[in-house]
């Protein structure tokens, strides 16, 4: 099988990003997955071990100074050494900040093709065909590169499964880097959100409120349900823009895009804008007092009625049956 290149993202604390297993799963479909993973010196061995449990059949590791201290640079150098070495017939990235940055600057020095937000990945033949949810979720499109090395982001948490574990064969890479061609990072700040519940990008339950709670105060329905559930909480523009919860709360076309295996929505509207942020998701259940409302059209499971009486008892059901 072809070689099917993976960015592995590394945090700025040195750990593997959670984007990983799920990229490594998509490049299984489509040949031998072979993770890119660019860390300062010393830390790439760990990381090497860990990337083979995750399905990684090879592991092109560069080791360089210059990574953790200029900006998106060192990914997308190592990515472009790697396919001038191992010439892969994809490379897939998350569609993250700086996955969306390397597939950037990728495309442009491969003359590839960019393939972006995809939700899922198949092969025709010797062609990547990419799997995409457009508006708002109404319609599922697919698309391909024609003539060109195939540069794919991937929607985190889309693509369903686990790549076989295996013992990677390690490609020490010698990358230089021209640090004075990117931004310098003097410092960065590890800031902890303070709370046990999973981050929203990547989380496989997801309970998120809107306007339709009325006030900040009522939002603590939302994360009593999401603790009950261990799920994590999300909002729609309109919560966020009332000040019900931070901006870091919000799903949707200008937010957050989530495809867990289950989505609550509670006094959402559905609103094609916020529908383009978790339509994707495997099972939907919304609950609302308008029985028209849009969101109903995309649910699996929908109840009409009051949020105020049927969440505390769905809280208390679910509390009890976990005792």
């Amino acid at each position: 099988m072809s070689n099917v290149l993976v960015l592995a993202e590394v945090t700025p604390t040195g750990e593997l990003s959670a984007t990983v297993p799920s990229l490594l799963a998509a490049a299984a479909k489509l040949g031998t997955p072979v993770a890119v993973v660019a860390t300062a010196p010393g830390v790439g061995s760990a990381l090497t071990e860990q990337l083979g449990s995750l399905g990684a059949q090879k592991v092109y590791l560069a080791e360089t100074d210059a990574a953790g201290s200029v900006l998106s640079g060192v990914p997308a150098d190592a990515l472009t050494s790697a396919v001038e070495a191992l010439q892969p017939s994809a490379v897939l990235l998350a569609g993250s900040i700086d996955g969306r940055e390397a597939a950037a600057r990728l495309a442009v020095r491969t003359n590839g093709g960019l393939v972006h937000d995809a939700v899922d990945v198949r092969a025709d033949g010797d062609k990547v065909v990419a799997t995409h949810s457009v508006f708002g979720g109404a319609y599922t499109v697919e698309s391909t590169v024609e003539g060109g090395l195939a540069i794919v982001t991937v929607r985190h948490g889309a693509v369903e499964g686990t790549a076989d574990a295996a013992t990677p064969e390690v490609v020490n890479a010698d990358v230089s880097v021209d640090a004075s061609k990117y931004a310098a990072i003097d410092s960065f700040n590890n800031v902890k959100a303070e709370t046990t519940r999973p981050e929203l990008l990547g989380a496989s339950k997801v309970v998120s409120g809107g306007r339709g709670l009325g006030s900040k105060e009522a939002f603590d329905l939302v994360e009593k349900l999401a603790d009950s559930l261990g799920a994590a909480v999300g909002a729609s523009r309109a919560a966020v823009d009332a000040g019900y919860v931070p901006q870091s709360y919000q799903v949707g076309q200008t937010g957050v895009s989530v495809s867990p295996q289950l989505y609550i929505a509670l006094g959402i509207s559905g609103a094609i804008q916020h529908r383009a942020g978790m339509q994707t998701a495997k099972t939907i259940v919304a609950i609302n007092k308008d029985g028209d409302a849009p969101i109903f059209e995309i649910a699996d499971f929908g109840i009409v009625g009051d949020i105020f009486t049927i969440v505390p008892q769905l809280v208390e059901a679910i509390e009890a049956r976990a005792k």
